[in-house]
């Protein structure tokens, strides 16, 4: 029973990933391209179309989205592009190209990166008086889309985000501190357009989907101000340690000595916006075809929602003490995003491996009979490891003491690779060129 639940569960987490893949939800948003666009897809039109962005789904949605247009009659020779991706997705995506801004198993910004990121910027203000950009963006934008502001060097911007990786900022407290280092950042991209119209097609990876946070929101007003950025510096004790370059540059900005981030979107003559950003998958979509999944298996749902937040373990121990006595034949279904605090000696695994390792421990062999855990990131890597995630049950622990391992000391040591490598668990896809946070599936 234990081994077709663990199957079930697979599936259903599969299930939710495949509905927010490129392939599938950017078709069913052309036609607000369309109602918005109308001019560019009207028979015999001739004006250009960019396609500009950067992001982990970045070569999926630029097939899916180069399909689309020539369905509706637009020809290779009126479409350029240039869409930063993962090395390992790079591939022939006709007039659209797939630059490879950074290899597998780093989420750092490279040279690569800031090459593609400076040839994106520069297509953008070439561009001509009715040309329409179309911006492709997804999580993981923001290492993929590196363009350091003149006074800051691309070292300066990797050092900073690894400090903010390692002292665990939250995602809009490391963007607040990116976009204010960047040239196109903070909807940098926009203020380089130079075209007619702007619309922005975005893969969610950031709980309730703010725009301005999403890859850095390259395309969205910002919020956040220089003076925002050196909160969070102070807030985690970095002043002293971030590059002296970058503390000169942020202390400008919040002198009024360098240019704020967007902070109003465009207007045309009668007042319309030109530029438009449209949510076309996120994590509520992902645990909606779970669930459909679920109940198609036979599961009572119990949704939970996209609003996991906070530190990893101890969002493992309030679902571990949740899942005490639930009934039998029960899928419950949660996402978002996690972090994890690391000390400066630590294991290798990922918020998702640790997710399910701290459940492990916390339930123990008894607690765990019947019950099978699973937790993926949905964009197919978690952590800097090969695999999206892991999945544990009963088993799992009876396979541990059998080896003579200690779960809870690979728990301290933030070591959840290494055991899951050890005990089988490890959920290896590959990436799967989506990326909506994380998905959770338990079966009972």
């Amino acid at each position: 029973m234990t081994d077709i639940r663990r199957e079930h569960a697979r599936t259903i987490w599969e299930a939710g990933v495949a509905a927010v893949r490129p392939e599938h939800c950017l078709p069913q948003a052309m036609h607000q391209v369309e109602r918005l666009a109308r001019e560019w897809f009207e028979p015999g039109a001739r004006d250009r179309i960019l396609v500009l962005g950067g992001g982990k789904a970045g070569a999926a949605m630029s097939g899916a989205l180069l399909r689309e247009l020539t369905q509706r009659g637009v020809g290779p020779t009126r479409i350029l592009g240039l869409v930063n991706v993962p090395r390992e997705t790079a591939g022939p995506c006709g007039p659209i190209q797939l630059w490879p801004a950074r290899p597998a198993g780093t989420n750092q910004p490279t040279a690569e990166g800031a090459e593609g990121a400076r040839r994106i910027l520069d297509l953008a203000a070439k561009a001509e008086p009715s040309d329409l950009l179309i911006c492709l963006i997804s999580g993981g934008g923001s290492a993929l889309l590196p363009a350091p502001a003149s006074a800051i060097s691309l070292q300066d911007k990797q050092e900073v985000t690894a400090l903010l990786h390692r002292c665990g900022a939250t995602i809009q407290e490391m963007n607040a501190v990116r976009k204010h280092l960047s040239l196109i950042k903070g909807g940098g991209l926009v203020r380089h357009f130079r075209g007619k119209l702007c619309i922005s097609l975005i893969i969610s990876d950031v709980l309730g989907d703010p725009l301005d946070v999403i890859a850095s929101g390259p395309t969205a007003v910002d919020p956040t101000t220089f003076a925002d950025a050196l909160g969070v510096l102070e807030k985690f004790g970095l002043r002293e340690q971030v590059p002296a370059g970058v503390l000169a540059h942020l202390r400008r900005g919040a002198a009024g000595a360098e240019p704020e981030t967007l902070k109003t979107i465009p207007v045309d003559a009668e007042g319309r916006p030109l530029v438009h950003n449209l949510i076309i998958a996120n994590n509520a979509m992902a645990l909606a075809a779970a669930e459909r999944k679920a109940e198609a298996l036979g599961y009572r749902v119990r949704n939970l929602g996209p609003h996991d937040a906070g530190d990893t373990q101890a969002l493992a121990e309030r679902m571990a003490l949740e899942l005490v006595d639930q009934p039998h034949g029960l899928c419950i279904l949660s996402g978002g995003e996690t972090t994890v605090t690391l000390p400066s000696q630590h294991g290798l695994g990922g918020r998702n491996q640790e997710f399910v390792l701290a459940a492990l421990c916390r339930l123990g062999q008894e607690r765990l009979d019947d019950l099978v855990l699973l937790s993926g990131g949905t964009d197919g890597e978690d952590g800097p490891t090969d695999a999206a995630g892991a999945i544990g049950d009963a088993g799992t622990l009876a396979h541990a003491r059998a080896l003579g391992l200690d779960p809870a000391d690979y728990l301290a040591r933030h070591d959840a690779y290494r055991f899951f490598e050890r005990v089988g668990g490890l959920l290896k896809t590959g990436l799967t060129q989506t990326n909506v946070m994380d998905l959770r599936v338990v079966l009972t």
